[in-house]
């Protein structure tokens, strides 16, 4: 049997977009709304929240940063990977910004279920078909343990949507359980696959990053704490 080692996977949402050419973040209603306007590049309060994401990640032994191909999140990796000390910074379709999945109606709680189909409802037939597969493809690229005997750090730049389903993969939860699970501009995300044992949620929406008049945007303002 092959070595295998750990993997730490860092997630981050890019930070505080353009919306239409107007500062703000990228759905001023839901963050998570499939009807989310695709934006433009970064706010200046985004870029401040990218460079201080790169320093908090400056010590970390990441050996390469993925990014989604809209400009967000680009612009977001390659300021971050301007902290880091020669570390890869690199495009790919799986870490974009799509819907994982849209789960049955008898799949939902009861409860919410009116909630959460409503949500989903602006879902195009195209987001319904190629979002599975790229969350497939996701899984497959960033989970999981590492062959050979070093562990490997590696950062994801992405979108609220994969960071839920990437943290409910983790957890091994319901697959409708992506969401919910919200994430703000630029906050830190870790997960750990280790050979043998469960995966971990290590970190989860961490901000500590930021002084406090750059936390929590691009999150609902009713579930800031």
């Amino acid at each position: 049997m092959p070595d295998t080692a750990t993997r730490y996977l860092y997630l981050a949402r890019h930070g505080e977009a353009t919306r239409g050419g107007q500062d703000g973040t990228d759905d001023p209603n839901d963050p998570n709304s499939p009807n989310s306007p695709a934006g433009g590049g970064l706010t200046a309060v985004g870029r401040r929240q990218a460079a201080l994401l790169g320093r908090r990640l400056a010590d970390r032994p990441l050996t390469a940063v993925h990014h989604g191909p809209l400009p967000r999140a680009a612009q977001t990796a390659r300021l971050i990977g301007e902290q880091l000390d020669g570390v890869p910074v690199s495009a790919c379709e799986e870490a974009g910004d799509y819907v994982p999945y849209v789960p049955a109606a008898d799949e939902l709680p009861v409860d919410s279920a009116e909630f959460l189909s409503r949500f989903l409802a602006g879902a195009s037939e195209e987001e319904r078909s190629r979002g599975p597969e790229l969350a497939r493809r996701a899984v497959d690229r960033f989970t999981g343990p590492v062959d050979g005997p070093e562990d490997r750090h590696e950062l994801v730049v992405t979108h609220a949507f994969l960071i839920g389903w990437l943290v409910r993969h983790a957890l091994d939860a319901p697959a409708w359980r992506w969401l919910g699970l919200n994430a703000p501009n630029a906050a830190l995300t870790v997960l750990r696959f280790a050979p043998g044992r469960p995966s971990a949620v290590l970190l989860l929406n961490d901000q500590s990053h930021l002084p406090e008049d750059l936390c929590w945007t691009g999150f609902p303002p009713e579930l800031r704490v």
